[in-house]
């Protein structure tokens, strides 16, 4: 049997605090770096460290790949969710400016999305095919993704059956939030299970 463990943590606090924030590329603010470093500790035990593209992932991860000394991947598929119209918005804007659409998407965000964002059913699968390709690659390893909010909801979604219409409210994924994922491969197939999720 091959067992692989990937651990999965939240980009800490960015520059500009709390709004929708997918493609807006803000990096990590003072607090935020403070909160990854917190994460992390010495009894940490990676192989090999897999990255968003986005800066406020990109940054934390190269310093600890380079402290380490482990191999860093950055892969566009983690990316977090386009919100379209939203982007850069705080909750209290966007209620402001468009009423009930907030509280329609996280009561059904397949059904109800930001004008022109990203769809959440196409969010969901280019996330899932990115994390099964390193699944995939780094087989037998301990990894760590750094990556967003919405992207440990997809993938946790489809760990947990959660259906996509209530992923984005389904747990809370605070800033620095760390799941551990274990996945066992044997003859009679893979078994993935959720071992830890500490926000």
């Amino acid at each position: 049997m091959t067992t692989t463990l990937i651990d999965l943590i939240r980009h800490g606090e960015p520059e500009g605090g709390q709004m929708f924030r997918g493609s807006k590329d803000d990096p990590l603010s003072e607090k935020g770096w403070q909160q990854m470093r917190a994460a992390v500790n010495r009894q940490d035990r990676w192989d090999v460290i897999v990255s968003s593209p986005m800066a406020r992932c990109r940054h934390f991860a190269k310093e600890l790949a380079e402290q380490q000394g482990l191999p860093l991947h950055i892969e566009d598929r983690l990316r977090e969710i386009g919100f379209g119209e939203w982007e850069g918005l705080t909750a209290d804007q966007v209620q402001k400016q468009y009423g009930d659409q907030l509280n329609k998407f996280w009561q059904d965000s397949v059904n109800f999305i930001p004008p022109g964002a990203e769809p959440v059913p196409a969010f969901s699968q280019r996330v899932l095919a990115g994390f099964e390709h390193w699944q995939a690659a780094l087989s037998g390893k301990r990894v760590l993704i750094v990556c967003h909010g919405g992207v440990i909801r997809m993938v946790l979604a489809s760990i947990l059956g959660i259906p996509l219409e209530t992923s984005f409210t389904g747990f809370a994924v605070p800033y620095a939030c760390r799941s551990r994922i274990q996945i066992d491969q044997s003859a009679h197939g893979v078994f993935r299970s959720l071992i830890s999720h500490q926000p």
